[in-house]
């Protein structure tokens, strides 16, 4: 089975509402954004057991989602993220 983008949700792994309001993980893929598809075309929910197994794939297909979305940068880490870095600008000297 290969993994593709969750046509329910686009990938982005939740969906809202707009008649309550409300946001909630997408039920196709469970909030990963992403789903399993047969040699059928039947799409099917990714395992907890497997995305050890699949993370990598996950993370590039994402990466990828992100991109053609407009987004340029790569992934960092919040503690080497140059806002979280910076002194306290209220800080007294």
């Amino acid at each position: 089975m290969e993994i593709v983008q969750c046509a329910s949700c686009d990938g982005y792994g939740w969906i809202t509402d707009e008649f309550e309001g409300t946001t909630d993980d997408c039920d196709w893929c469970g909030g990963t954004g992403y789903v399993y598809r047969d040699e059928n075309g039947v799409d099917h929910h990714i395992p907890d057991s497997d995305y050890g197994k699949v993370s990598d794939t996950l993370e590039n297909l994402e990466t990828k989602r992100m991109h053609n979305l407009g987004y340029k940068g790569e992934a960092i880490h919040p503690k080497k993220q140059a806002i979280r870095l910076r002194k306290d600008d209220n800080s007294k000297t």
